[in-house]
């Protein structure tokens, strides 16, 4: 996978450069759907690549080339977040009693191990931007105790709200942050939205398009080669659709028999 890896810097780097904030040419946005389609080949193989370059590819793809998204900080910003909620030792610090929603909204309570304002603030709002983001459907489970309500509107609200105080405080700007979390603050829906749909395509599930095709690819191959690695791997594809119980999601496909 580093090929993958180098191609993702190569996008990173026209990013940077300025090359995309008025309009995403038809090659890049070509390159990075072949990028997305690489990473979804040999389903059954396991890849080792850096989770960063995977989050930063991911949401270029649901930014950049879905939604108009023209920050690069902004990029940066949350695939570094991402890292930290998904990879990093937060993610595996809380009690094991409870699940990590319940963490993190139990979190946004206890502002008191902070050192100070603008850490708080920014905190509090990366945990509401993450649980209305990567968590758009969640609701808490059962737990012996009590659940904070998960209010949408609510986190919502606050999200924008410790974005704002964050990026008043004088750290934001010693931290170079002040702009970004402007932006944040200002079009946290925005933001929270394509989180959303990057979770439900790539990080809590797959990309089922992407998926039906492959498999299809893969049985055109066998039935045009007889060769039985090309069964194997629409076998693996078609698991994976199987389990995708989303409305609209592509129908579930039969048994495969040799011909």
């Amino acid at each position: 996978m580093d090929d993958l890896q180098a191609r993702v810097s190569t996008l990173k780097n026209a990013i940077a450069l300025g090359e995309t904030q008025r309009r995403v040419s038809r090659h890049f946005e070509e390159e990075v759907d072949a990028l997305i389609h690489q990473f979804y080949d040999d389903i059954g193989t396991i890849k080792l690549m850096p989770l960063r370059s995977l989050f930063d590819l991911f949401l270029i793809k649901v930014l950049w080339v879905g939604r108009g998204g023209r920050d690069p900080e902004v990029l940066d910003y949350l695939s570094e977040m991402l890292m930290r909620f998904l990879w990093s030792r937060e993610l595996v610090r809380f009690n094991q009693r409870y699940d990590f929603l319940y963490a993190l909204l139990e979190e946004i309570k206890d502002r008191g191990r902070f050192q100070n304002l603008f850490e708080a603030s920014r905190h509090m709002a990366d945990n509401a931007l993450f649980v209305t983001g990567v968590f758009p459907a969640a609701r808490p489970g059962r737990r012996r105790r009590a659940l904070p309500r998960f209010d949408r509107a609510h986190f919502v609200e606050m999200g924008r709200k410790y974005y704002k105080l964050a990026a008043e405080e004088q750290l934001a700007e010693l931290v170079g942050q002040r702009v970004v979390l402007t932006k944040l603050a200002e079009r946290f829906e925005f933001y929270m939205d394509a989180l959303g749909e990057m979770s439900e395509r790539y990080i809590m599930g797959f990309d089922m398009d992407i998926v039906a095709d492959k498999m299809l690819d893969a049985m055109n191959l066998y039935r045009k080669t007889g060769d039985e690695q090309y069964i194997e791997t629409a076998r693996k594809y078609a698991a994976l659709l199987r389990v995708d119980r989303r409305p609209g999601a592509p129908p579930r496909p039969c048994q495969f028999e040799k011909s």
